[in-house]
């Protein structure tokens, strides 16, 4: 099982490394290595907004590409196919996205933004069936809700040093690849330089999704093989019908939503409200520090007070995060002291989210009679692309009414204009985690006593039909001799 647990840990590693890079650092490639000079603007804005409109679009395809994965049926099992393949081709696009696709950048910009669409669009796609195939595993590990909290624990904390390892090794290795292939010298960087960054985080997320592809095992049992194909028409019905699903699906985007907005805007409260810009970047160690030493701590603490006290509980500890932001004034202790209190948590809380989400699974087979486990857990990844989407445009809507653009200094920022960042940044954001927490505390009634319920009552109820069944195939024999 350790085997299995180390796994799935590099797996996400791998996954989680990719993603940092795509939706952090492309669009600093795009500005300051891609397209410089004049017209530049311009040309980074077309990449952009082809980026966020072919990601809104595609989000709609997640719950169909979850269903195409439930569908599946090889001897590798119905995930690891599309692992692999999702590896390969996601890896492959994510290198040509950090490249001038062959210089039309520069000879032909506009056959390149038809190029650049076109590797975009099947990057994403085969980077949504990895994502989905990888994090819908989590049902078909294990049935036990212990087991899949180490599962999603380790997954979690693989993620966890991904993500983060990136932020750690992006200016080293853009640098070092920029000396080696364009002779550059000093702290220079170079569209090389990101080609061979890129090429390094492509190859660290196909080796993940290798490590997880040969060193998992789906479980076998009368509860996974109790499925029906799903028909496309039927993906949103299965959704639809899962109220437990539903509702934690409602309170997650709320809290997805808060965290990543306040986020966003971090950056700017260092930049216009301090007016220390550079004190920033240690908000990015303090959240590294901490999600490495919370995420360990999620088994024992779920074992005491159970997913929904980590859930609600961690709410309320970000709630004391925010009241220290706003107490916070120009003071950057302040700020990390706030954010720590405010960051700790949102790792415990995504895996209360994603156990529940994942026993859904039972739960929509135990309501509706049929298992769906790849369409249940493309839920999560199509809320965290929403989350990511309707935050990208609150940030600019932000950032435009407070007056926090351009060459704005802190002292242009006028007292109505720091009440809107405000509102922004930390009021609206603290509304959102108190509807979050009243849905899941009133509304998600799927704890782990009653998964484990279902599950029981699933075992049996198949069990005794699998027994009618070779009853009734015997008597049929008899009856034919």
């Amino acid at each position: 099982m350790i085997k299995q647990y180390v796994s799935y840990a590099l797996g996400a590693f791998g996954h989680d490394a990719f993603y940092a890079t795509l939706n952090t650092y492309f669009a600093i490639f795009v500005t300051s290595a891609l397209f410089v000079g004049k017209g530049s603007a311009a040309e980074a804005g077309i990449v952009t907004s082809m980026v966020v409109i072919i990601r809104l679009i595609e989000i709609a395809f997640d719950p169909m590409i979850g269903g195409m994965v439930d569908n599946t049926n090889t001897k590798m099992g119905k995930f690891k196919p599309w692992l692999l393949a999702g590896a390969i081709v996601s890896s492959a696009g994510l290198i040509l996205m950090f490249s001038s696709l062959f210089g039309l950048a520069d000879s032909n910009s506009s056959m390149y933004f038809m190029l650049f669409g076109i590797v975009f669009v099947i990057m994403d796609i085969f980077y949504s069936f990895k994502d989905i195939s990888f994090w819908s595993m989590l049902p078909a590990l294990s049935v036990d809700t212990k087991v899949r909290n180490k599962f999603g624990t380790v997954g979690r904390f693989g993620s966890t040093l991904g993500s983060q390892g990136v932020i750690i090794v992006v200016t080293p290795l853009v640098i070092y690849f920029s000396q080696q292939f364009s002779g550059t010298h000093g702290s220079t960087q170079t569209r090389a330089g990101w080609l061979g960054f890129a090429t390094v985080i492509g190859l660290v997320s196909l080796l993940g999704a290798l490590a997880t592809f040969f060193g998992t095992k789906e479980t076998t049992s009368l509860i996974r093989e109790n499925t029906e194909r799903t028909r496309f028409r039927d993906v949103f019905k299965v959704i639809g019908e899962n109220d437990q699903l539903m509702w934690l699906g409602f309170s997650y985007l709320l809290f997805a939503l808060s965290y990543v907005v306040t986020n966003s805007l971090l950056i700017y409260y260092f930049r216009y409200v301090i007016g220390n810009a550079a004190a920033y970047s240690v908000i990015g160690i303090v959240t590294a520090i901490l999600g490495i030493l919370s995420v360990p701590l999620f088994p024992i603490i779920v074992s005491k007070i159970t997913r929904k006290g980590v859930y609600i509980g961690g709410i309320c500890m970000m709630l004391v995060g925010y009241i220290l932001f706003n107490l916070a004034g120009s003071s950057a202790i302040m700020m990390y002291i706030a954010d720590a209190i405010f960051f700790f948590p949102y790792p415990m809380i995504f895996l209360a989210a994603l156990m529940t989400i994942t026993d859904s699974v039972e739960y929509g087979q135990w309501k509706n009679g049929t298992r769906n486990e790849s369409v249940t857990l493309s839920v999560r990844p199509l809320i965290d692309k929403l989350a990511g989407a309707f935050s990208t445009g609150i940030v600019v809507l932000a950032a435009v009414h407070a007056g926090m653009t351009g060459n704005a200094k802190p002292s242009d920022i006028t007292a109505h204009g720091m009440f809107v960042f405000h509102s922004f940044i930390f009021y609206m954001p603290m509304i959102l985690l108190i509807v979050a927490a009243l849905i899941y505390q009133f509304k998600v009634t799927l704890s782990e006593k009653k998964h484990a319920e279902i599950v029981k009552e699933l075992e049996s109820k198949l069990e005794t039909e699998k027994v009618e069944e070779e009853a009734e195939e015997k008597a049929e024999s008899a009856t034919e001799d």
